[in-house]
């Protein structure tokens, strides 16, 4: 008869290699071997009799077999770890801290602050996944997501950490060479960089509750690469303060229409945990609160 010692052996080796994506970043997770972690879920395929992982000499990837078999066991080795925060210290939080954030938040803010983080932490790991598509934290094991819009789930709790200025601004090149607007109407007869979210261009909005979608040569759903165009002198385009702070200290970029105020933008954190937060996530969250209190955003 199969214990439930047996049962459960491997687990931890193979939901850290699809965590990870590889055999040695899963060994250096959980503090072991490529080679014993590799052996480990090869013990495991053989006691299931399916094969979980299709290997190639460069790449992992799941089998429909353990793709499905992930989506139980992952949760449960998770609520393992879980338990174990519960009975920990702050100066003693150890293991895996899954974050997803836009890629703005993620490379101006979490990236700038993290060393931080981990001076404080250093016994925790911390994977940062930089995507604005809506990830489905459950299903693909994040601890945390740092998102730009509120969202209707209500199986999410989320906490509000702060509303975020936004501003239009161009080039002084582009503005010496096309003239500087006064007001919204005028923005149609400019060069308007558009930022695209979920395909479609985010419209250029003020705090009255007026907006315009107007035209341009330049359409991205990277905001980066949008600012990017701007210091290029290649139009005007609608930022989020913070990414543009510097360029608008040291002159590369000038603010478009400063009469007018622009909405702000509302940044969560979010989770699925409902009342049974992890001690890592819970470091991670007071952390950001911290940190935006003092930040000029």
């Amino acid at each position: 008869m199969t214990t439930i010692l047996e049962k459960t052996a491997g687990l931890a080796a193979f939901v850290r290699t699809v965590d990870t994506g590889s055999f040695s970043e899963a060994a250096r997770a959980i503090g072991s071997t490529p080679s014993a972690v590799s052996k480990s879920v090869a013990r495991l395929e053989r006691r299931l009799g399916v094969r979980l992982l299709q290997r190639s000499t460069r790449t992992l990837g799941l089998t429909a077999e353990g793709s499905a078999y992930y989506e139980r066991v992952a949760p449960l080795l998770r609520a393992i770890d879980d338990a174990e925060d519960v009975v920990q210290q702050a100066s003693r939080a150890s293991g895996l801290l899954r974050i997803t954030a836009s890629l703005d938040l993620g490379r101006t803010l979490i990236a700038k602050w993290i060393g931080l983080f981990i001076d404080r932490h250093p016994d925790l790991k911390v994977e940062l996944s930089l995507t604005e598509r809506n990830v489905d934290l459950v299903r693909e094991g994040y601890d945390l997501a740092i998102r730009m819009r509120d969202l209707p789930d209500a199986e999410l709790v989320r906490r509000k950490l702060v509303d975020l200025r936004t501003l239009l601004a161009a080039s002084p090149d582009y503005l010496t060479r096309h003239g500087v607007p006064e007001r919204p109407e005028d923005l149609r007869r400019h060069a308007c960089l558009r930022y695209l979210l979920s395909g479609r261009p985010f419209p250029f909005a003020f705090s009255d509750g007026s907006s315009i979608t107007p035209d341009g040569p330049f359409d991205c759903d990277d905001g980066g690469a949008v600012r990017e165009a701007a210091l290029g002198g290649v139009g005007i385009g609608y930022f989020l303060y913070f990414t543009v702070a510097e360029a608008l200290a040291a002159r590369r970029l000038t603010h478009v229409l400063p009469h007018l105020a622009c909405p702000t933008m509302p940044v969560y954190v979010v989770h699925a945990y409902g009342r049974q937060l992890p001690l890592r996530a819970r470091l991670f969250i007071d952390f950001l609160v911290e940190r935006v209190s003092t930040a000029d955003l």
